[in-house]
């Protein structure tokens, strides 16, 4: 898995937007979308303030067994391209089979 995609898995998983994770890292919505989308590629320094408000470490983003473990499920494959909207959607419906 490639780094924007796993920012943009991670930042699905805590449940932030672009604009609430670029805050929270101290860099621009901007940029982030570019790096999300592939068309930038983060300094250390930046993916490590992106790390900082993920809240997972360096080590843990770069981990082999983190890389495997995601790539191994493919449902959550599916799950990471989804759309915020899209995420919303089928959390509320996750959630409707234990009611």
């Amino acid at each position: 898995m490639e780094v924007n995609d796993r920012i943009t898995f991670l930042r699905n998983q805590k449940g932030l937007t672009v604009n609430k994770l670029a805050n929270l890292a101290g860099i621009s919505q901007s940029f982030l979308r570019e790096i999300e989308l592939g068309n930038k590629k983060p300094t250390i320094e930046t993916l490590s303030l992106v790390c900082n408000a993920l809240d997972i470490s360096l080590k843990d983003f770069f981990d082999d067994s983190f890389k495997s473990n995601l790539q191994k499920n493919e449902l959550q494959q599916e799950i990471f391209r989804l759309t915020p909207e899209q995420t919303e959607l089928l959390t509320k419906f996750l959630k409707s089979l234990h009611e």
